[in-house]
């Protein structure tokens, strides 16, 4: 077993890291230590969508939207866990080809019970984790779930549930499942390039950021957006979803590095200052342009710094991760409260400005601030180390991305809407959607 097309690697940089067994003559053999930590990441990466994403959009909608929201992430998380069970797992990890897994794990079939190392990828490129795929199922099941999940932020108040429930299935399969194979299994073409995304700037969050902008421009705007205020219901809310979000975040991040071990703790290290310094960018953004720092302002900082640093976590160092917390603070600050005004589309909760294009942002500024001195990958460098062809990689990523997920996304919506139609009606988006769908209230 052996790793090809070094050093074109992508996603995970699985292989590299010193918690996988490569050497032909080294006994697979599971390790605790590591299995543990993906236990626990595991479990921080699901802690974002519930109750994290549930809490964080549903303390920025009106009150009469408030349980629909909630409902939305929650069911997203019960769908999406057996979607991937079923055929999300093995479309993205199954061997397959360079722009999709094949079905030899569709409904889990093959995957051993025991305590055997997990094998990724077809014969003479094959990768050795230290874990059981069990686990590797489960913390890809988490990544699959968070990011339809992200995109009800640009549809909020008015998209049918039923309408969600099937673009959430259907997309998950067409659009999620092949980007991830792409940059994250070595049969990829993304992996075979080299463009490099270490936990999911661009399968998670430029996947999510797009769709969802599609999806606002074909919904269209919400009912009295934006003449009539639709003020956030309970900011308090909206804190503690991004106060879980950045706590799990260490398990999306750090986790990906698939070990315990050194690279999962620079990991953590640069996702801790590129957070802080985008909360504190947008802050003092907003503060000086429009005279108050404001708590949605911080907390929608914090997130876009979290997504930027997430493609270069294991490829960056300390100061590589301050100067991309800086950038897409500010960034994201410009386009949710200039270009967003300017263009007049309606991303309710910001999920393209926040995520969308925090998620260029990262990838982008990746192959600008990678250096092998942080990923201890020799020759793995970005354009201020030598470089600029990497720079020009991830800018390809970045559009591949937005393309794909951009027409599969409009496709998808226009399907559904001629078989069972997407927009809820006009007497309801006024009742507000908990009762109109849900017969329940807030009090």
């Amino acid at each position: 077993m052996r790793v090809a097309r070094i050093p074109a690697l992508a996603g995970l940089v699985l292989g590299l890291l010193p918690g996988l067994a490569l050497a032909q003559d080294q006994a697979p053999t599971i390790d605790t230590g590591d299995t543990a930590w993906m236990l626990v990441s595991t479990a921080l990466v699901l802690l974002m969508t519930v109750p994290g994403i549930a809490l964080f959009y549903a303390g920025m909608v009106r009150k009469i939207n408030v349980l629909a929201t909630v409902m939305q992430s929650f069911t997203i998380c019960c769908l999406i866990a057996i979607v991937w069970m079923v055929i999300g797992y093995s479309l993205a990890f199954g061997n397959g080809g360079a722009l999709l897994g094949d079905l030899s794990r569709l409904f889990l079939a093959g995957m051993p019970y025991d305590s055997t190392p997990f094998l990724m990828g077809p014969e003479g490129d094959t990768v050795l984790f230290t874990i059981p795929e069990s686990v590797w199922v489960m913390f890809q099941m988490t990544f699959a779930i968070i990011t339809p999940a992200l995109i009800t932020g640009s549809i909020a108040d008015r998209m049918k549930f039923s309408a969600l429930i099937v673009f959430a299935v259907v997309w998950s399969i067409v659009v999620y499942a092949p980007v991830a194979h792409w940059v994250w299994h070595p049969s990829g073409f993304a992996w075979d390039w080299g463009i490099l995304d270490f936990a999911g700037g661009t399968v998670v969050h430029i996947n999510a950021g797009i769709a969802g902008l599609v999806a606002a421009l074909v919904l269209g705007r919400r009912r009295g957006y934006p003449t009539e205020p639709m003020m956030p219901h309970n900011l308090v809310l909206n804190v503690t979803g991004a106060s879980l979000l950045w706590v799990g975040w260490f398990g999306f991040n750090a986790g990906s590095a698939a070990a315990a071990n050194g690279r999962a703790g620079l990991a953590m290290l640069v996702t801790m200052i590129a957070t802080a310094a985008a909360g504190l960018a947008w802050m003092f953004a907003e503060w000086s342009s429009r005279g108050k720092p404001s708590v949605l302002g911080i907390t929608s900082g914090a997130i876009a710094g979290l997504v930027a640093i997430t493609p270069a976590a294991g490829f960056v160092t300390p100061v590589g991760a301050l100067f991309i917390g800086i950038a897409s603070g500010v960034i994201c600050f410009v386009a949710v409260t200039v270009v967003k005004v300017r263009l007049g589309y309606d991303d309710s909760l910001d999920c393209f400005g926040v995520h969308g294009v925090g998620g260029i942002v990262g990838a982008i500024l990746t192959g600008v601030f990678a250096t092998e001195a942080a990923s201890g990958i020799a020759g793995l460098n970005g354009l201020l180390y030598g470089n600029p062809a990497q720079l020009w990689l991830q800018i390809q990523g970045v559009l591949i991305t937005l393309v794909y997920s951009g027409v599969l996304t409009f496709v998808i919506l226009k399907i559904i809407d001629v078989l069972i139609g997407l927009r809820v009606t006009k007497d309801e988006e006024r009742e507000g959607l908990d009762l109109a769908l849900h017969g329940e209230a807030v009090h």
